[in-house]
């Protein structure tokens, strides 16, 4: 068949569309005549009449030439017409300059033009439409919007003028849909964030529309370089423009973008993801919430993906590169640009998972003095200014890490090690408390951080601000003419540590709290002990064997958990329980490790937060399973539990003392009804009411020594007992490649093979004492035992002596023994019988 008879055949089936047949009684389907037809416009006829072309459908007699009025601008002539022009524009046997109108995609649009490739066996139509719209702000903003229809019927069949149609009605309805129509369509979707500027994307088509897309091989390759030459242009408009504040559906762009699930792929992540990320980095701070809310409510598999994407990034560029402390990591704008993208999903992780945003405890009074400090006076206020730093992604958002009770991904997850491995946390340190408006600091994101690195931000922190009280306390002695006292000294007698520690402290807390920020210097009366660290850390042993001492009845003891609990009928004073908080604090300010067992509750109240029912799991396990039964009874709760809002518990004697939960709470019935509510106020009460005025004094005293220092701020819950109680886990293997000799060892001497033998050889509990007896603790450090620098020095030759320790250097004193035995006598020796100095 010729061109010009399939050209009338098409006009024929156009006429048929358009006007029919002139037959009132016509069948035909497909003819305008039908009392079944449908209407269609210009454009869709078009589309219709190459589709019945193809598939030799039906005609109709056509009409007689009378019955056509030439002369009316709507007559068949004048469609003819535009039919010729929409031909004369399509070669039938040759399809590469198809799509070109096509200004943005929907889901039917691509699929028509998916279709259309693939029966043609081509697709570069389809990879010219993807390079033009992926590569245009404005043409993605546009695409995928929630309110087109996303069916996929009739795509078997249809040509370019579909593609143009669905467009050209699509710009239509943009404009005449209003804002209260676009935020219903919106409030449609599974995904609506609940925003006040609900997001406009058809996330689902999007990823069907990536599905089909990353299938085809050709299409990776448009993609990778659309995106390229897309990002440089969308950091310009965020930068000089401010086009989110005047179309906050150009947040589309970033939706649509990270829907693709193949960007962690290296064809992305050497040029197109990083730009990607500086563009994403300079969104405003609005946007990136509504991001962030938008993502919390996608599944698992989504949210990991992302936050795989950037760690990938991240590690690529870490990898790929080498930094030191003249080109540091801090200065990488990939690694900066990730991380900070990184922290949208992190948040977003947070407000997906199961959230407390209640339940918090009220922040201790710091009024502010109107006076000039003397860091003020000397220009160093924003090193040591006051109040937690907060995030304003956090503040926009209204939620803190403290508030989740468990993410959607483990925050684990989201540690980079590769880039721990490269911060300088020195110089990282001085872009977080001096220069944070022009240098970027992983502290402003340290969620990235692990608890090694973070503890190194605070080791700085803690002894810049001691350098610092000791200046300033020489400044003070010149302009009065005292001696200067630049440490905060304790002298305590070792039988009354309590009394002598108590007072000193309650003293130095009363008239000069600033001195708790000195370094700490323990002296024990009629010892000759120089403090270097070691006899601060026999302090600290000594003072809480003393204040956990059940007989003083300061904390109750669970032998289930192994754990304290503040006692609620304690005799003490509170003046006890600040000592402890202060004991606390000081420990993490002076780098000691302390062994204190108290359940994760109470580091979640030093943080701010309450304890709730699911506290009572670890604090009160018995108590916990007790209310969960309740909780999960199906029968009568009424009558078979008997109980009311009245509790019982017993006292420091052992007598039992009632409480009513609420009030004439023992004339209250639980019921299933109200069973929560009793849950509730059951463990309100012994978390935080029967315990308030004994915590109060405690979290006062640990405020006196942290309440300047960013622990609140880098550190969550768990990480903070592991800063003051260290790790458990002992890995004497660890030990033993980092540990290194003096005095004429080596790891290849004799005496040194068989010293490790022996070690390996002890049980827990042995090496629990050789880690007392050399370090003065018998917990790991944090990031374990392979952080500890021990050190084994000769200590003469063959002798009865015992092995000695200096605690302050974790140095072991070894003489040579002549025997693997004699070795092994007097080490358990030495292990088992060490107090006080001998053990300096």
């Amino acid at each position: 068949m010729n061109r010009a008879t399939a050209k009338h055949l098409i006009e024929r089936y156009f006429q048929q569309l358009t006007e029919g047949c002139g037959n009132g009684n016509c069948t035909n389907e497909f003819c305008a005549s039908s009392c079944d037809f449908r209407p269609l416009d210009n454009n869709a006829a078009a589309a219709k009449a190459l589709e019945l072309f193809k598939i030799n459908a039906k005609l109709c007699p056509q009409p007689s030439k009378k019955e056509v009025d030439t002369s009316h601008p709507g007559s068949s002539a004048d469609k003819s017409t535009q039919l010729d022009l929409k031909m004369s524009d399509m070669d039938l046997n040759s399809t590469k300059e198809d799509f070109s109108d096509v200004h943005f995609l929907t889901e039917n649009a691509l699929c028509m033009i998916l279709s259309f490739c693939e029966e043609e066996g081509d697709y570069s139509a389809l990879i010219r439409v993807i390079a033009r719209v992926f590569s245009n702000a404005e043409a993605l903003v546009k695409s995928f919007r929630k309110d087109e229809p996303n069916g996929t019927d009739n795509l078997d069949s249809f040509t370019p003028t579909d593609v143009k149609k669905h467009e050209k009605k699509r710009e239509q309805s943009m404009e005449n849909m209003g804002a209260s129509s676009a935020a219903t369509a919106a409030a449609e979707s599974p995904h609506d964030t609940g925003d006040l500027c609900p997001v406009t994307v058809d996330i689902d088509a999007v990823r069907r529309v990536y599905d089909k897309l990353l299938s085809i091989n050709q299409v990776e390759a448009a993609l990778v370089n659309a995106l390229i030459y897309l990002t440089p242009n969308i950091e310009l408009d965020l930068d000089y423009l401010d086009v989110y504040e005047t179309n906050p559906d150009y947040l589309n762009i970033f939706i649509i973008v990270m829907e693709n699930h193949n960007l962690h792929s290296p064809e992305y992540l050497e040029v197109a993801m990083p730009q990607f990320c500086k563009a994403m980095s300079k969104l405003p701070v609005t946007a990136l919430a509504r991001l962030s809310k938008l993502w919390s409510s996608y599944d698992r598999h989504h949210i990991r993906r992302m936050m795989e994407t950037f760690q990938q990034l991240i590690t690529f560029t870490v990898v790929s590169n080498e930094y030191d402390a003249e080109n540091l990591v801090n200065d990488d704008e990939t690694v900066v640009a990730a991380t900070q993208c990184l922290k949208v999903v992190f948040y977003a992780s947070i407000l997906g998972g199961d959230m407390d945003v209640e339940h918090n405890e009220e922040d201790e009074d710091d009024s502010e003095s109107d006076e000039l400090t003397l860091h003020e006076l000397l220009g160093e206020e924003r090193l040591y200014k006051k109040g937690p730093r907060i995030d304003p992604l956090e503040k926009e958002l209204g939620v803190r890490p403290i508030d989740s009770i468990k993410p959607v991904i483990p925050f684990e997850d989201f540690v980079n090690e590769s880039l721990n491995d490269v911060v300088e946390m020195d110089k990282d340190f001085t872009f977080f408390k001096v220069n944070a408006e022009t240098k970027f600091s992983f502290q402003s994101c340290p969620f990235i951080l692990n608890v090694i690195t973070k503890n190194q931000g605070l080791y700085y922190d803690n002894r810049i601000r001691m350098y610092s009280e000791r200046r300033l306390t020489a400044l003070y002695s010149m302009v009065q003419g005292q001696q200067p006292n630049p440490y905060l000294k304790l002298k305590v007698r070792r039988d009354h540590i309590i009394d002598d520690a108590l007072v000193r402290l309650e003293m130095i807390s009363m008239e000069n709290p600033s001195d708790l920020k000195k370094q700490l210097f323990v002296e024990f009366e009629g010892e000759q002990g120089v403090d270097e660290g070691g006899v601060s850390k026999e302090f600290f042993q000594l003072v809480l064997e003393e204040i956990f001492n059940l007989d003083i009845g300061m904390f109750t003891y669970d032998n289930d958990t192994k754990l304290f609990w503040f006692n609620s009928s304690s005799l003490e004073t509170e003046a006890q329980y600040t000592l402890i908080g202060i004991v606390l604090g000081l420990a993490i300010y002076n780098n000691c490790i302390l062994d204190v067992h108290f359940p994760m509750v109470v580091y979640r109240k030093l943080m701010g937060k309450k304890g709730t029912f699911l506290d009572l799991s670890d604090s009160h396990p018995a108590l916990y399973q007790s209310l969960k039964r309740l909780l999960e009874y199906t029968g009568n709760v009424e009558e078979d539990m008997t109980l009311t809002f009245q509790i019982s518990h017993t006292d420091l004697f052992g007598n039992p003392i009632l409480y009513d939960l609420k009030e004439q709470g023992d004339q209250i019935p639980v019921t299933k009804e109200n069973r929560q509510e009793f849950v509730d106020l059951y463990a309100e009460y012994i978390l935080n009411n029967s315990v308030e005025r004994q915590f109060r004094a405690f979290k006062k005293g640990f405020l006196m020594v942290t309440n300047e220092s960013p622990l609140k701020y880098l550190f969550r819950p768990e990480e903070v007992e592991l800063l003051i109680c260290g790790s458990r886990k002992l890995d004497f293997e660890a030990l033993e490649k980092t540990t290194e000799y003096d005095g004429g060892y080596s790891k290849d001497s004799q005496i040194i093979k068989d010293f490790w033998e022996t070690i390996h050889s002890f049980g827990e509990e042995q090496k629990r004492l050789f880690l007392q007896f050399t370090t003065g603790t018998d917990r790991a450090p944090v990031g374990g035992l392979g952080k500890l620098k021990m050190i084994i020095a000769k200590n003469g030759s063959d002798t009865d002596r015992l092995p000695t320790s200096h605690t302050c250097f974790n140095a072991l004193l070894l003489p040579e023994y002549s025997s693997k035995e004699k070795l092994k006598e007097r080490l358990l020796k030495a292990i088992t019988y060490a107090k006080g100095f001998g053990m300096l």
